[in-house]
């Protein structure tokens, strides 16, 4: 039976699961198990306490729902993915909501540099490898204005949770946000959804046993961390 280690999550291809490929070897993952048809509970949680402000960045927006959500509520929305064929989705899932869609580098950014006053990250930082993080939490810095705040949720090493390195502990979270020129104000732990009927196999062969709501989704733990840019 595979486990975690017999995976290379950097190697993951997310144009090809988007086009219903292969996220990631023969993992089985051929759908985007994090593409529920709606803005994740966290998402929706940020925006409750107030936590969204200004010229917001969605990094790693995937099919777009976050800012789909955000744009809803009367924000400035930029929307931005590596995988092109998620912009093309997010697109047209967002049927004319005034947001700016681009396809980018999340680890560089480049020419979006002082633009925002609220970054967004969905699930976007535990998919890096370790010099990826730290490349992405500084770029993240980059883009962001004085006092900008980040918004992170990230799968969390915690029993019941994604299989590490897929997972971040507490203190990598708070080393490499703090190194970037973050401050963290908050971190606890909350849920992510996803779709169980596509990750059940995968999850099968790492050993994760997660909860699965009435709705077929996967509830797994995440930190929700607050950080202003320092």
């Amino acid at each position: 039976m595979s486990k975690s280690t017999d995976y290379d999550f950097a190697t993951a291809d997310f144009n090809s699961v988007y086009r219903g490929g292969e996220l990631l070897g023969d993992a089985g993952i051929t759908k985007a198990p994090w593409d529920i048809g709606e803005a994740q509970p966290g998402v929706i949680a940020f925006e409750h306490r107030g936590r969204i402000r200004g010229d917001v960045l969605d990094a790693g927006c995937g099919l777009g729902d976050n800012s789909i959500f955000l744009a809803s509520r009367g924000y400035t929305v930029t929307a931005v993915d590596a995988a092109s064929a998620a912009i093309e989705q997010a697109t047209e899932r967002a049927a004319g909501a005034d947001i700016e869609f681009a396809v980018a580098d999340a680890t560089s950014l480049a020419g979006f540099e002082g633009r925002f006053d609220t970054v967004l990250d969905s699930a976007l930082f535990h998919t890096l490898d370790a010099d990826g993080r730290r490349s992405y939490a500084a770029a993240l810095h980059r883009v962001a204005r004085p006092g900008a705040w980040l918004d992170m949720l990230c799968f969390a090493a915690v029993p019941g949770g994604m299989p590490e390195p897929l997972s971040v502990k507490e203190e990598t979270v708070r080393q490499v946000l703090g190194e970037a020129g973050w401050r963290v104000t908050e971190l606890e732990q909350t849920i992510y959804w996803g779709v169980a009927e596509v990750t059940l196999g995968f999850l099968a062969k790492t050993g994760t046993q997660v909860e699965i709501d009435d709705q077929g989704r996967t509830q797994l733990p995440v930190w929700s961390v607050l950080a202003e840019r320092a």
